[in-house]
């Protein structure tokens, strides 16, 4: 199962919005496939672990057991359905880390396996197999993203001198390991004063892999297109209360007046069919999220070598508990998950 973790992971930014998935095949404590779901829209774990088994060890596949990270999926969608596969394949037994929690699948692929007699085995590192695909779980769960707050303090707590000014705080070395988070997440959201102010832009330059979609909430439509985040250069939606348009690259996304701010972004972020958002400022943005208790990680950098006197204090987390972190030269960078 760890090695199908392994695998699992190769897939990480390929995938979405289908889960990272591993799978091995097994006989008689010799490993003779293994594969892993490479990109979305094409063969799944299952597949390609059947299809790497060499011409000579073919026959052995009927007789093997078969380790996958995730139940197999039960449904047509771009791909037939692996459970299926695994039957025709007279492959007796089947060890699976974790249900899928998504609804077409949701213990059906396991009670098909089990209906046609394969011995399923369930649970094998289930913890680390759920952590894999946090992402796709909390979306599936809760019908919203996996949130994840991220902010720069000085060591006295101030992200700005004032409200207005932008204040350098991480060094160029953690820019780089921010704009890797980026890359491993569907979308980048930043509120109305830190789209005018800081005018970012809001990629993953810096690294490699996709570019995250632009979250930019602007009720009123008030931020000048000549700003970064007009380029069209990636996917940009606007959040506002004033219109819906589809424009080349840039969409104005509409929220109802319905429910708390944070709440409908969340509704929109679902119905957009996005299950990962790097909140990245303002402070009273990331607060918002902090109160409503809508976040599930959090990730803090403080440069411990730099204070102001007077500034714009940082959002103060609550309900967390620590889970380690790291120093990149004068930064220190702590990870929190949402308790």
């Amino acid at each position: 199962m760890r090695r199908c973790l392994e695998l699992a992971k190769l897939g990480k930014g390929k995938v979405a919005p289908n889960p990272m998935v591993g799978a091995v095949l097994v006989y008689e404590g010799e490993i003779i496939g293994e594969g892993y779901h490479e990109c979305y829209g094409q063969a799944h774990a299952e597949v390609n672990c059947i299809n790497s088994v060499m011409e000579v060890n073919k026959h052995l596949i009927s007789l093997s057991t078969i380790y996958v990270s995730l139940e197999p999926c039960a449904h047509f969608g771009k791909t037939p359905p692996c459970c299926d596969l695994i039957v025709q394949k007279q492959i007796r037994r089947a060890v699976i880390g974790c249900r899928d929690p998504f609804k077409q699948v949701d213990g059906r692929g396991i009670e098909g396996l089990k209906q046609a007699g394969v011995e399923v085995v369930l649970g094998v590192l289930e913890g680390e197999c759920i952590e894999l695909n946090k992402f796709f779980f909390t979306f599936h769960q809760q019908q919203r993203p996996y949130i994840i707050l991220k902010w720069a303090q000085t060591a006295n707590k101030k992200i700005a001198v004032q409200a207005n000014e932008r204040l350098r705080i991480s060094n160029e070395y953690t820019d780089r390991l921010v704009h890797q988070w980026r890359s491993s997440v569907a979308a980048i959201l930043v509120g109305t004063n830190t789209a005018l102010f800081d005018n970012p832009h809001l990629n993953n330059r810096l690294w490699h892999g996709n570019d995250p979609i632009r979250f930019i909430i602007d009720l009123h439509l008030k931020l000048p297109r000549s700003l970064h985040i007009f380029d069209e250069t990636q996917k940009t939606i606007i959040f506002n209360t004033l219109k819906q348009e589809d424009l080349v690259n840039t969409l104005f996304y509409k929220l109802l007046a319905d429910q708390e701010l944070i709440d409908r972004l969340l509704k929109a972020f679902f119905q957009l069919n996005i299950q990962s958002v790097l909140v990245e400022g303002g402070a009273k943005l990331l607060q918002s999220f902090i109160d409503a208790g809508k976040w599930d990680e959090a990730h803090i950098i403080t440069n411990k070598g730099l204070t102001v006197e007077e500034g714009l204090a940082a959002p103060a987390l609550t309900q967390y508990y620590f889970i380690r972190e790291q120093y990149i030269f004068s930064d220190n960078i702590q990870y929190f998950k949402h308790n």
